[in-house]
């Protein structure tokens, strides 16, 4: 009987009948499992290193190491003067990736850029909703207030492809560059739809970037293989392996015995060690990130502002950066938005440490217990969330409020933690994914994000209308006023614990060249070489 060939070890064959000795392996240790490969439906940093980054294209595309936009398919684009019509050319001759799944038969064009968006608001399409996935969201969309800016996406030709807006959206062209914004392919779609496959959509991605898939075995590895038809040249890597690796301790091992070539997040209590290893360069930089913990401010007595404060001021944030983070560093958050970042106020002050003024308004609140969120997952913002809630509940206990720790595996922590009704209090955070304001007060505590986002279920008047104003206009002294005063109001009204903005890291291998680390938390690989 013949023995089929996976595409992994088709390649390979490939390679070495045509007199290639070995192919150039790279193996990243990732932090953990996707949800899907479908970055529209998901949210997480982890998703977007298995796709978006690495499947995928977008029109344009953040700078490698920066937040400055440069060309992606789109090679050029012009915006009207009044600010609600966007124009852009698309590169010409585009592939998509050749599987053994899907081959396609023609190249991207503006039908793709159409669908791609069309699917994640457009109701009567047939990927919108539970046809495609069951309990299916578009968080991102939603959460970027895209519906409520995008009047249309329209084809004016093959490689033209016109965004008409509602009103000015200063942040537009840097959210077009963000994952949920990823170019689909429209032909694979129509192709599982008519074959009744369409949920192999998000787990077996095609797509037009620098890597295309080749299989998964979940929670244990994914391999992809270097495109060869990349539009940008095909990279020098041959395969890429994403190495799943949840421990800290377990990832930062695998890359000092040389099974890995790269790891992010190391435990605070290995910087040590690893700084000591000749093998590997230790990267680090300021994360444009925050760690906070959300309040829902519906429920009573957290629906008051002062009851808010009071739970902020009795824990000792100084002592629990200190035991969080370690030597790892992070800097104490007075606001939403890193200091690194345009528009932050140096005026604005966090709550200070004042557990005999906490105890007497919780008293008065009646606020006895309290449900206090954990999960599994080590973020760049908060390296152990359960040790978080540990020290968290022990000074709550200290002001007489007995905090009892929730926990769940992070994709359902996510999923519970967006309900409306969720009690408590509920430990997340963020990496900026396009470098504006916009990306950290809007997408985490507009209206509009309760449910997606907006953990807090937190819909203020004058912070609303503040970051709104701010997005229609182009003037960045302006935006910088508005976005300031919304940091005033959100200190008044305290709709979460702000913790910590961190430094961030990646341990690397001294053979790996071309690897950089993002300010937008994304792993890229394309440009990464690998001296044998």
């Amino acid at each position: 009987m013949k023995k089929k060939l996976t595409f992994a070890a088709a390649l390979l064959a490939a390679s070495v009948l045509s007199g290639v000795a070995s192919a150039k392996t790279l193996v990243y240790c990732s932090e953990a499992s996707p949800a899907n490969f479908d970055p529209g439906t998901t949210t997480g940093g982890n998703d977007f290193d298995a796709s978006s980054r690495t499947v995928y294209s977008r029109l344009v595309e953040f700078k490698h190491g920066g937040t400055e936009i440069e060309p992606g398919l789109a090679d050029k684009w012009e915006i009207s003067d009044d600010g609600l019509v966007y124009t852009f050319h698309l590169h010409p001759g585009v592939k998509f990736q050749t599987t053994d799944y899907f081959k396609p038969t023609r190249d991207l064009n503006a039908d793709d850029v159409v669908f791609s968006f069309d699917r994640q608001f457009n109701k009567e399409n047939p990927w919108n909703g539970e046809k495609y996935l069951p309990n299916l969201t578009w968080d991102y969309y939603t959460g970027m207030d895209m519906p409520k800016y995008v009047a249309k996406w329209e084809k004016v030709d093959d490689l033209t492809v016109k965004l008409t807006l509602t009103e000015p959206n200063a942040p537009m062209l840097a959210n077009l560059g963000m994952d949920f914004a990823s170019i689909v392919s429209k032909e694979y779609a129509e192709q599982l739809e008519k074959s009744g496959k369409m949920a192999d959509f998000s787990t077996k991605p095609i797509g037009t970037g620098p890597f295309q898939f080749v299989d998964y075995q979940l929670d244990s590895v994914i391999r992809y293989a270097a495109h060869p038809d990349y539009f940008k040249g095909k990279e020098k890597i041959d395969d890429l392996v994403f190495a799943i690796t949840p421990d800290a301790t377990a990832r930062i091992q695998k890359v000092l015995a040389g099974e890995c070539d790269i790891a992010p997040y190391p435990n605070p209590a290995d910087i040590g060690t690893i700084k000591a290893n000749q093998d590997v360069t230790l990267m680090d930089q300021a994360g444009l990130n925050i760690g906070y913990m959300s309040y829902n401010t519906t429920v009573p007595p957290l629906d008051k502002p002062e009851v808010r404060h009071a739970l902020n001021q009795a824990i000792d944030r100084e002592a629990l950066i200190k035991s969080l983070f370690q030597d790892a560093g992070a800097t104490p958050a007075d606001n939403l938005i890193p200091p690194t970042m345009w528009s932050w106020d140096k005026d604005v002050k966090f709550d200070s440490y004042d557990p005999e003024a906490a105890k007497k308004v919780l008293a008065d609140a009646g606020l006895k217990e309290i449900q206090l969120w954990a999960s599994d997952r080590v973020r760049p913002y908060n390296p152990n969330f359960q040790r978080a809630a540990e020290l968290i509940q022990a000074d709550w206990a200290k002001v007489g409020v007995k905090a009892e720790i929730v926990n769940y595996e992070w994709t359902k922590y996510r999923e519970e933690g967006k309900k409306k009704d969720r009690p408590g209090a509920f430990q997340i955070g963020w990496t900026g994914d396009n470098g504006d304001p916009d990306n950290f007060f809007a997408t985490l505590f507009a209206c509009s994000a309760i449910g997606v986002s907006n953990y807090s279920s937190w819909c203020d008047k004058d912070f609303e209308d503040l970051i709104q104003k701010a997005k229609k206009t182009s003037d960045q002294a302006e935006r910088t006023k508005l976005y300031e005063q919304a940091q005033v109001v959100f200190q008044k009204q305290a709709p979460a614990f702000l913790m910590a903005h961190s430094q961030v890291y990646a341990v690397v291998r001294k053979n790996v060249s071309g690897f950089m680390m993002d300010p937008l938390g994304i792993h890229r690989f394309d440009g990464v070489d690998k001296a044998e």
